[in-house]
């Protein structure tokens, strides 16, 4: 079971590694626009932080909680991860 956990926690490193760099290039690319445009990706782009920034907590919880406990903190964490999945891909549509 504590390699199936450990598995887990790095894919959700990865995962998130891949996500700050992605909301990195959206950050870069809502520098270049007029104002009234940057406001709103700026809005956007504090979401998402948020959103990665609890996904982060979580997976420091990860690390602490007892094996019993870790498989119920996996599912809460499945809806957080999916969720600012889908919200990144959604800032990248609106960000082209």
């Amino acid at each position: 079971m504590g390699e199936q956990r450990e598995a887990y926690i790095e894919k959700f490193k990865s995962k998130l590694d891949e996500w700050n760099s992605e909301i990195d290039k959206l950050q870069a690319k809502a520098k270049g626009t007029h104002d009234m445009v940057l406001v709103s990706y700026n809005k956007q782009i504090e979401e998402l932080k948020s959103k990665r920034d609890n996904l982060q907590s979580k997976k420091s919880d990860l690390h602490t909680r007892g094996e019993a406990a870790w498989e119920d903190l996996r599912d809460g964490i499945g809806t957080a991860w999916k969720n600012l999945g889908d919200s990144i891909e959604e800032a990248k549509t609106r960000f082209k």
